[in-house]
């Protein structure tokens, strides 16, 4: 077998590259194996391992190839029979007390997969697992099984015992209840968009006598041409749809359902940095919950202001859900979030559940009573004014000119004409700003020589002014 671990880079959640090129049959079994001689070393072979796949190009037979390279190996293999979403899986983990894997490319462009170890705590798998898997990519050459027994591979739906936890974590009859009101539509509308979660989310509402209105619900590898991603880009016809109604909320999820998308009744798109902060309220007010909040480096400062006006701890991490999901399994926590659009809550598991996020949205609205825009009114009248996030990415020639660059970032006195009051090192650097409304976050690519340049500030202005300093 030809060695191709250089054309394997993990990022911060597993390995995608394009199918054809880089993700190949070759590649697959390489990492395969790796990740085989992890759960051997850390677990036995007694470990079981369950397997999903989303609805992208080739994810079923890569699942299957996996499978039986596992299986060879001495593993008993349970495969999921559907495309099933990364939260449900990582859900059936924690519940059979699997390691599990994951073929994903999440919300990336169509052509690409990829594969995600989640260990058996359901969460992302941490930086330190994922470079013992990188290290046996570099040894592969050396790694052979010599299992006493093999076993046939299970092939099974996980869907139950997923539905019956969410059903326990979620007021379904509440749900029902108000959005069936006589007074109002009360009309819900959720956007499939080709993904993993069509048979999941719809299915929970079906099975709970909850109406809804539909579309984009089939699978597409092509996921309809357009981009597996809940946000208002590509959330077009959904907010077409809403602009036509007075009360209809349009939810929605990314390709492998860990991710949400919420379009309000006026058909805007909410930011999860509010919608994170909104259903912190909930679960303290309305559930009764207590703990910390869990939020990223670069999540909204509106998250902070409010978490301390119901007396809660903050925890911040690095900019990705492993660090969101590692802080969830050490501190007691209501909620763990991140800007991009992945959360979760205590009571389930430490992987981010877009299935669940649309469901609490629901579950909110029932029990305010108001509609998600003015829920977001009161939020912006808490927070003291509203917050304005922005992105660029900056691509440079190599690592080499990125070290240069951000070398030179963490060593500013002052931007444009904000003086900097403190700064922050725990992913890249990040400046708190005099006006004590602004911040700066600059943080390497983990997988290519980019740049991650991230701005919040109250006003439009003083993002475009901090935009021209660092062009």
């Amino acid at each position: 077998m030809t060695n191709n671990a250089d054309a394997i880079k993990f990022g911060t959640d597993g390995w995608r590259a394009i199918v054809g090129q880089d993700f190949n049959f070759e590649n697959v079994e390489i990492v395969t194996k790796a990740i085989a001689k992890y759960i051997l070393d850390k677990d036995g072979i007694e470990k079981p391992v369950i397997i999903g796949y989303d609805p992208r190009n080739m994810a079923e037979e890569f699942a299957k190839f996996s499978a039986k390279i596992l299986s060879d190996a001495g593993f008993r293999v349970s495969v999921s029979a559907e495309v099933i979403p990364t939260p449900v899986l990582a859900y059936n983990a924690k519940e059979l007390d699997a390691d599990a894997v994951m073929f994903t490319a999440s919300h990336n462009p169509p052509e690409y997969l990829g594969i995600k170890f989640i260990p058996d705590y359901a969460g992302p798998a941490t930086t330190e697992i994922t470079n013992a898997i990188v290290e046996n990519i570099k040894n592969i050459d050396n790694i052979t099984f010599n299992p006493s027994k093999t076993y046939d591979i299970e092939y099974k739906c996980f869907k139950e015992s997923y539905f019956k936890h969410l059903e326990a974590l979620i007021d379904f009859e509440k749900i029902k209840e108000y959005f069936t009101r006589e007074d109002d539509d009360g009309e819900i509308i959720y956007d499939g968009l080709y993904s993993a979660s069509i048979g999941y989310f719809d299915e929970l509402l079906r099975r709970n006598n909850i109406s809804f209105e539909s579309l984009h619900m089939h699978h597409d590898p092509s996921f309809g041409g357009g981009m597996p991603e809940p946000k208002a880009k590509y959330l077009q016809e959904l907010i077409e749809l809403i602009s036509h109604r007075t009360s209809a909320i349009g939810l929605s999820n990314d390709g492998d359902g860990d991710r949400f998308g919420v379009i309000n009744e006026k058909a805007e798109y909410v930011t999860p940095n509010e919608i994170i902060a909104l259903l912190l309220g909930h679960l303290i007010k309305n559930k009764g919950a207590d703990g910390k909040l869990v939020k990223t480096v670069g999540a909204s400062r509106m998250l902070d202001i409010i978490a301390e006006q119901y007396d809660i701890d903050v925890v911040e991490t690095p900019v990705g859900f492993k660090w969101v999901g590692a802080a969830m399994r050490e501190y007691d926590t209501i909620i763990g979030g991140e800007e991009s659009g992945g959360l979760s809550i205590k009571g389930h598991i430490p992987e981010k559940d877009g299935i669940l996020a649309d469901l609490l949205v629901l579950e909110m609205l029932s029990y305010e009573g108001k509609p998600l825009w003015e829920l977001q009114e009161e939020l912006k009248q808490k927070a003291g004014c509203n917050f304005i996030n922005e992105r660029i990415d900056v691509k440079l020639q190599d690592r080499n000119q990125l070290e240069i660059l951000m070398k030179k970032y963490t060593q500013l006195d002052s931007i444009a004409d904000f003086e900097i009051s403190s700064k922050d090192t725990k992913d890249g650097v990040k400046y708190y700003l005099d006006d004590d409304r602004t911040w700066i976050l600059i943080r390497p690519s983990g997988t290519e020589p980019l740049l991650r340049i991230y701005f919040e500030s109250d006003e439009k202005s003083k993002i475009e002014k901090l935009k021209e300093f660092f062009k």
